[in-house]
């Protein structure tokens, strides 16, 4: 069985959160988003948006790239440096309409081809 993506990224934070020894209310705190809220994503049981992701990151004082990269959103190059997928990215952004994402996609793809 593969991994469950959504549960690793929650444990990454967890241990994140722990090594900063921050308590789960000061990183929610921090991240301006509730306490249950980031015990689930912590659990693996809720999957947030990159915006949220972008917060919970302010709140660790962590990178925000290196918590896409465990959410799946960029990747992780051989020399360490941060690829990022523009077409997730635009998928996963909860700002977009279903219309807009393709029309942004369907740029992209104009510049760069699929």
């Amino acid at each position: 069985m593969s991994p469950n993506p959504v549960t690793d990224l929650g444990t990454y934070l967890k241990e994140q959160r722990q090594q900063a020894q921050l308590s789960l209310r000061q990183v929610a705190d921090r991240a301006g988003i509730s306490n249950p809220y980031l015990s689930q994503i912590e659990r693996g049981l809720k999957r947030p948006s990159a915006e949220i992701l972008q917060a919970i990151a302010k709140g660790l004082a962590i990178s925000a790239e290196q918590i896409y990269v465990h959410a799946g959103i960029l990747e992780a190059a051989p020399d360490g440096e941060v690829v990022i997928d523009t077409r997730q990215v635009i998928k996963n952004d909860p700002r977009l309409t279903d219309k807009q994402r393709k029309a942004l996609i369907d740029v992209y793809d104009s510049y760069v081809g699929d």
